[in-house]
């Protein structure tokens, strides 16, 4: 059977962005720490009105616009996402109405309508399951295409130790047979614990109490019996509510970074071991790039380096590296270690197979799902930049989620991949953004202004409905 992967590939990143000179200044660090450390130099913003619908129908819309996909064609859109909008409607069904209805006059009324639509959740690596099951979906009819759709918000709390690596955005691709950028081979590697790295809990607060923190607060008291009174008497939508709790959902995780690293680092190392179990691989030389999913920029080229080390013990590259540094035995552990990962064996391996894929991420910050994505059209914008030939490569792509899970796979670069990324133009609309004050960055964060920061999001929030029948419903608009 033909080859199936990625034949196209779209992104949609905010307008506005942080940059990490004024972040660090508003919070009393060095600016290099972030910069030279971690590799950030600006995180992307959402606008008033955005979220991952809107996210997934500019990358969706951006995909089919730019490379002329008849809609109709699509068999299935599948998201991954960890921000969903909805408890039970699939973000996914917001994204494709809306582009839908955009495509209307073009390619007729409900172009999707035998589309399957489907959102997938498991943390950050929720997109790249999407693309698993797309791909054995596609295999089975050669006319099948599918899209896989990775959408998120990267939200921590404000002065916690995850801000600086805050993001968001999009990226869109359409898999096929035959594909044109990537073929993905059939070998996946997966390693699954289950862990409480991060995640974001449904948190619930005793209603009578929490009335009585409010009154207490404003020095008002009240009895137990008086409470109750109010509770069930009351016409408020809020407090009249039956449920003796009130359930709270925050996009704000509950994480310990070290742990999560740790988690991260032991899944993809079993993922890894799994895959080389199935397809005996010699990792160093066979995968001429890496790309992860990464939390922050830099995050890769460290959770991947005692793998590395442990790549070359068996052959010369190691013999080189202890004529560099020397041998363990000769000091402690720690300290040979870290002149290992700073030696110029390991800063050049960095240099020619992962660098690439960073560069958006510093320019961004974490997209989550989207995020293995985003490096990959990193490195091939970089690659078409700089005029590399990548043709017949193999990239190894090594994803992580949360809770937890990791999936390795690889896939070999197609001779026309140039074709569908020259006019994608990455780096030049990342340096075209609009740079926003840390206090106007902290009002948006808190949900303080109604109204966006810069005009001209094509899509956005229009409103949220607010009747009985269809309370909360989602309505958003396409601004020409």
């Amino acid at each position: 059977m033909n080859a199936t992967g990625v034949d196209a590939i779209a992104f949609y990143v905010p307008q506005l962005y942080v940059s990490m000179d004024n972040l660090a200044q508003a919070r009393g660090i060095p600016a290099e720490k972030l910069k030279r450390g971690l590799g950030l130099q600006k995180m992307a913003v959402p606008n008033i009105g955005e979220d991952a619908a809107t996210f997934a129908a500019n990358a969706l819309l951006n995909l089919i616009l730019q490379n002329n996909i008849d809609p109709n064609e699509i068999g299935r859109v599948y998201l991954g996402t960890e921000s969903a909008v909805d408890g039970s409607k699939p973000t996914a069904t917001y994204a494709v109405e809306i582009v839908e209805k955009e495509l209307a006059k073009t390619y007729g009324n409900r172009s999707f309508k035998n589309c399957d639509i489907l959102d997938m959740t498991f943390a950050c690596v929720g997109a790249v399951d999407a693309l698993h099951n797309s791909l054995d979906w596609v295999k089975q009819d050669a006319n099948r295409k599918a899209v896989v759709i990775a959408s998120d918000l990267s939200k921590y709390d404000i002065n916690s130790t995850g801000e600086y690596t805050q993001g968001a955005g999009a990226v869109a691709v359409l898999v096929s047979h035959n594909p044109t950028i990537l073929a993905i081979n059939n070998t996946w590697g997966v390693a699954s614990k289950s862990e409480g790295d991060f995640f974001k809990p449904r948190r619930t607060y005793k209603k009578a109490e929490l009335l009585k923190s409010v009154l207490t607060e404003l020095n008002i008291e009240a009895s137990k019996e008086a409470i109750d009174t109010f509770i069930k008497s009351t016409s408020s939508g809020f407090w009249s509510d039956s449920n003796e709790v009130v359930e709270v959902f925050k996009e704000e995780p509950v994480f310990d970074g070290q742990f999560s690293n740790a988690c991260y680092a032991d899944r993809i190392t079993e993922a890894l071991e799994h895959f080389d179990t199935q397809k005996k691989t010699d990792f160093v030389n066979n995968w001429k790039q890496i790309v992860f999913h990464l939390p922050y920029a830099y995050h890769g080229r460290r959770i991947i380096f005692d793998n590395w080390l442990n790549w070359i013990k068996e052959t010369p590259l190691y013999h080189t590296l202890i004529e560099d540094i020397g041998k363990p035995e000769d000091t402690d552990v720690k300290t040979w270690t870290k002149a290992a990962y700073k030696s110029k064996l390991y800063s050049d391996f960095i240099a020619e197979n992962i660098a690439a894929g960073e560069l958006a991420s510093s320019e961004i910050g974490n997209m989550y799902t989207a995020s293995i994505f985003m490096s990959l059209l990193s490195y091939l914008s970089e690659s078409l930049n700089t005029s590399k030939e990548i043709s017949g490569n193999t990239i190894g792509f090594i994803g992580y989620g949360s809770g937890s899970k990791s999936k390795v796979f690889e896939g070999v670069v197609q001779p026309k991949w140039d074709s569908k990324i020259k006019g994608i133009k990455l780096f030049e609309y990342l340096e075209n953004r609009t740079s926003i004050e840390v206090d106007t960055y902290e009002k948006i964060h808190c949900s303080k202004l109604d109204k966006p920061v810069l005009e001209g999001s094509k899509i956005a929030l229009n409103y949220v409905e607010k009747e009985d029948t269809n309370y909360g419903l989602r309505r958003y608009k396409v601004n020409e």
